[in-house]
């Protein structure tokens, strides 16, 4: 029995046990002080974070995308628009197969790979759970088919947008431009909260120079959705501001008379308004509709418009470059007086060439045998004697030729509110040196006194010189919007230095425009050229002479005029003549013809508008362009007639001989 007892230690066993217990009391608090301090942290300390992850799984941010602003012609026709179009997009969170979803869609509705390519850039720039477009503008039967499939196409969402819509198509393609959906390389400049939910952008004429002004400012909604991201209701709401619409100073009236006007030829026609400097038009034929660009052209269509041979997607009037040709002879006969190389009363004997000193080259006129003898600037304008301006402008010089094209424009932008306008060139001793490498020779000189050789110029170009002809030197930039909506004159992206410091008329007022007599005294046009009253007349009476008189130039296209106009036409060699060819149209391809130009200012006593014409492969300035001028002129005067007549300064063209 002692020995049962020495084998069993009741009290020993006791205390293990206790020990045992305690350890797992213990063992047992610190787990549940662990869980009570977890409890604590996930529901008290951490409340506030978990509160705003379980909201983000129900509650949405989504951009409100803005109005774009509308675009107004001067009389308030409509010449951009925003109408409601329907569009599919896809929320790419909400399928599970966006490949199998997009194969689907595909099968429906015969989706081109533009749009496919287009969804594929804007998915990899997207917030999460934003739809993104797939087709614009979907017709009834698109829409049909997708609402009867929709249980089928988990993600997708048909939807009202505003689609940009150009109610006048062609006629103002160039000018208005047109808006497309943003590209890659795009995307990686732009500011993303600007543009967020916005998925087009202007890309050429007034939508693109005004992308700022006409795009808005984006806005937000908070929204609460269920499980499948359907929105179920609208938390809070901040709304978008709409972009400004911008009121021009084009007329579409005018636009659509030089548009058609051009008919069926490669051509352009600016025309501006002398007071204000405001553009009345700016056509470029043949053109093209701006509206399939909006919801993504096809390949097809856009392969047709890039390979055509008439290139109707090139703005002729802004980026066409051509040689001015005899329009140039009133501001190189303006050079040659003002820097006092002839008088107004020097003449010449023209025997239908010239000739310089030791040089055998014969310069023809385009008059074979000459035009006699005794011409005088007044005769050499109306009649465009080349071998007039030969002499003069060998006489004068390139430096000074240089000096007074530079002053009237030619050779630089004009600064108008347009992307990509051309420049034009506008020849000198340094220009050839540092572009060919050759010294100046004076033959080049002969070439560009009549508007040849190097020179170019763009059809701007011309109607701003000869708007700044019209106003006796008045300097001001060619504008194309008069106000955006608030009232205020804006300048769009210009940066463009040349507008500093120079004068800028008032918008236009509603009533009939009267404006001041021309200046009589001797009018300084910059710092170091002053140019007397007397010469501007001069050049003026013979631009008269040119349209009134028998033996000008455009008198036999130009008839029954209730207005005095001053003109000026101007033919550009396409092919090169040799010295002892003569010129056959009946030999020659139409792209071999020359280019038909013509430059105008009415009423020739009080200019009001300046216009210039160039038709391409036209041949004569005179049967061709100046016809197309005459009626932007006439349409003008008719629809802002003049309410008070003032007495004209200019002298009386000079009787022919």
């Amino acid at each position: 029995m002692r020995e049962d007892r020495a084998l069993k230690n009741i009290h020993w066993e006791a205390r293990l046990y206790a020990v045992r217990i305690s350890f797992a009391v213990l063992i047992l608090l610190l787990m549940l002080s662990a869980l009570i301090l977890r409890y604590y942290d996930l529901q008290i300390s951490r409340h506030g974070d978990f509160a705003t992850l379980a909201d983000n799984n129900r509650i949405q941010i989504r951009a409100v995308p803005p109005a774009r602003g509308l675009i107004f012609d001067r009389n308030g026709v409509l010449l951009a628009d925003n109408r409601a179009g329907f569009t599919l997009s896809v929320v790419i969170e909400k399928s599970t197969k966006i490949d199998e979803l997009l194969n689907k869609i595909d099968r429906l509705i015969d989706l081109d790979d533009s749009e496919l390519e287009s969804f594929n850039r804007l998915a990899e720039q997207r917030p999460p759970y934003e739809a993104v477009p797939l087709r614009y503008k979907l017709n009834e039967k698109e829409q049909s088919i997708l609402a009867v499939n929709q249980h089928r196409l988990e993600g997708i969402e048909v939807s009202a947008r505003l689609i940009r819509d150009y109610p006048l198509g062609e006629q103002l393609s160039h000018v208005v431009g047109y808006t497309g959906r943003i590209n890659q390389r795009e995307l990686e400049k732009l500011d993303p909260r600007q543009y967020r939910g916005v998925h087009t952008m202007g890309k050429t004429g007034l939508e693109k120079f005004y992308e700022k002004t006409l795009l808005g400012e984006v806005g937000y909604e908070r929204v609460e959705t269920n499980a499948r991201g359907r929105v179920m209701r609208v938390l809070e709401r901040i709304d978008p501001v709409p972009g400004e619409a911008l009121h021009l100073y084009l007329d579409s009236r005018i636009q659509e008379i030089a548009v058609n006007a051009l008919g069926e030829e490669r051509g352009a026609v600016v025309a501006i308004e002398a007071d204000t400097g405001g553009v009345l038009a700016l056509a470029s034929t043949p053109s093209f509709d701006p509206n399939p660009f909006v919801t993504g052209i096809s390949y097809a269509d856009y392969a047709a418009l890039t390979e055509s041979p008439d290139r109707p997607l090139f703005d002729r009037a802004l980026r066409g470059q051509y040689p001015p040709g005899s329009t140039m002879k009133p501001f190189f006969g303006l050079a040659a007086l003002a820097s006092k190389a002839i008088s107004p009363g020097y003449e010449i004997y023209d025997p239908g060439f010239y000739q310089l000193d030791n040089d055998d080259h014969k310069y023809r006129d385009w008059k074979r045998g000459g035009h006699g003898s005794r011409i005088d600037i007044y005769k050499a304008i109306e009649q465009s004697c080349d071998t007039f301006f030969y002499t003069i402008g060998f006489m004068a010089g390139i430096d000074e030729l240089y000096r007074y094209g530079d002053l009237f424009g030619f050779g630089r932008a004009s600064g108008i509110d347009l992307p990509a306008e051309a420049s034009g060139n506008m020849p000198s001793r340094e220009w050839k040196r540092g572009t060919r490498g050759l010294a100046w020779y004076p033959g080049d000189t002969i070439n560009v006194s009549i508007g040849q050789g190097f020179m170019l110029a763009t059809p701007l170009q011309l109607a701003v010189a000869t708007s700044r002809l019209a106003t006796r030197g008045r300097v001001q930039t060619p504008r194309l919007v008069m106000t955006a909506e608030n009232g205020e004159q804006i300048d769009g992206n210009r940066t463009n230095s040349e507008t500093a410091g120079l004068l800028i008329s008032e918008p236009l007022i509603s009533e009939p425009l009267i404006t001041e007599p021309l200046i009589t005294e001797p009018l300084i046009i910059d710092n170091n050229i002053q140019i007397d009253s007397a010469y501007w007349d001069v050049i003026t009476s013979a631009m008269i002479g040119v349209v009134h008189n028998v033996r000008g130039t455009a008198s036999r296209a130009i008839k029954d005029l209730g207005y005095k106009m001053a003109g000026k036409t101007g033919t550009a060699q396409v092919v090169g003549i040799k010295q002892d060819e003569k010129y056959d149209a009946s030999k020659m391809t139409k792209l071999q013809l020359d280019h038909a130009l013509f430059i105008a200012f009415a009423p020739a006593d009080n200019p009001r508008i300046a216009v210039a014409v160039i038709v391409e492969n036209g041949e004569h300035g005179s049967s061709t362009a100046a016809p197309v001028a005459r009626q932007v002129i006439d349409a003008y005067l008719n629809y802002y007639p003049v309410a008070a007549t003032r007495p004209s300064p200019i002298l009386e063209p000079a009787e022919s001989g």
